[in-house]
């Protein structure tokens, strides 16, 4: 039998688990939450697998998402990681994450987790279907987080990481994965 999975997932195996075991699957692990936000930052303008193929080597070159040694990044690391080929050496999106990890800990050290600020705007998961890319959730969030300093959060970027973290359940109503979270 066919496994029927989301049209945008190819037949390489890191697209594979990815979908399979992550994308859309509720998550209130705070480490993964500003990691996956972080890469969807990278990801602005290129294709997720672009950069579900180097995740290894952000986390190699990112100290595991860890934002407290991230928010310290000095020029060294920063030329670092804007010559290394193995990431994305996109230098506005390397200094967004590198200021998005302050960000972030500003929220920590006021008391707010990524898991309570972004399933706070929820009443749990929830479905969703079409073409679209943004919505009015997706537009609040965005403009808070940047009121809060964070940068490379537009409404697709925010769209793209509620789906990712399981907010919103976008699997095509074909995909196996779809039925498995309704």
């Amino acid at each position: 039998m066919l496994y029927m999975r989301c049209s945008w997932v190819k037949s390489e195996q890191v697209e594979i688990d990815y979908h399979d075991h992550e994308w859309g699957v509720e998550c209130h692990d705070e480490r993964y939450l500003f990691e996956q936000l972080m890469l969807e930052c990278f990801q602005s303008g290129l294709s997720w697998s672009t950069i579900i193929k180097k995740r290894q080597a952000f986390r190699e070159r990112f100290d595991n998402f860890d934002a407290n040694k991230i928010a310290n990044y000095d020029e060294v690391k920063i030329n670092e990681l804007k010559n290394d080929p193995t990431i994305i050496r996109h230098e506005a999106k390397i200094s967004a994450v590198i200021n998005n990890a302050q960000a972030y800990i500003e929220m920590l050290e006021a008391g707010l987790s990524f898991d309570k600020y972004f399933w706070g705007f929820t009443n749990g998961p929830s479905n969703i279907s079409g073409l679209e890319v943004t919505n009015n959730l997706s537009d609040e969030i965005s403009k808070d987080l940047k009121k809060r300093g964070f940068k490379y959060v537009g409404s697709i970027t925010v769209f793209a990481y509620l789906q990712a973290i399981g907010i919103y359940n976008s699997h095509e109503k074909s995909c196996e994965m779809r039925r498995e979270y309704e």
